[in-house]
């Protein structure tokens, strides 16, 4: 598991004034303001945050040193992240999307299916990309309970059964 998450992107500046557009990658978008400071994902930049309102597709917001449209707009495509301790613990079936990645991926007779490279939400369930032996391209998994009913993340893996011919 990695010792930082990434909680949201920095998607440019909004207005003039240096506040920018923020996307929030938490279940509540305005958590994000909670887990400040945020930091670079090398840790060379570290930002206080206060969200000024929700706009279309994220959040505009002020951060500590940016003051004007010019240093916000230098910022775009840059991800926040803060220390995994400052987030709050699961549930034993809710998972951070960081734990996911990298983990091995086995049917139910332990054949190996790949490795999950990301997780996708489609607006309905989250889907497991996969990078799987044999494939050309990535495979999605749809992650619901039926389909992925074993995740441990103390051995590094997943045990799915997948959908019939998905991997064929």
């Amino acid at each position: 598991m990695s010792e930082k998450v990434c909680v949201g992107a920095i998607a440019g500046a909004f207005g003039v004034r240096g506040e920018v557009r923020l996307k929030s990658f938490t279940a509540i978008p305005e958590d994000l303001a909670n887990y400040a400071p945020l930091e670079t994902e090398d840790g060379a930049q570290s930002f206080t945050i206060k969200i000024t309102r929700q706009i279309k597709n994220g959040l505009a917001a002020r951060l500590s040193g940016i003051s004007n449209k010019e240093d916000a707009d230098a910022l775009r495509g840059t991800q926040l992240y803060v220390p995994r301790d400052r987030l709050p613990s699961l549930p034993d079936d809710e998972f951070y999307h960081a734990d996911l990645i990298g983990l091995e991926v086995t049917d139910t007779g332990g054949t190996h299916l790949g490795k999950v490279m990301a997780v996708i939400n489609n607006g309905a369930d989250d889907l497991l990309e996969l990078s799987a032996p044999g494939q050309k391209q990535t495979v999605l998994l749809p992650f619901t309970k039926a389909i992925v009913p074993t995740v441990d993340l103390g051995q590094g893996r997943i045990v799915a059964d997948p959908p019939e011919g998905l991997f064929s």
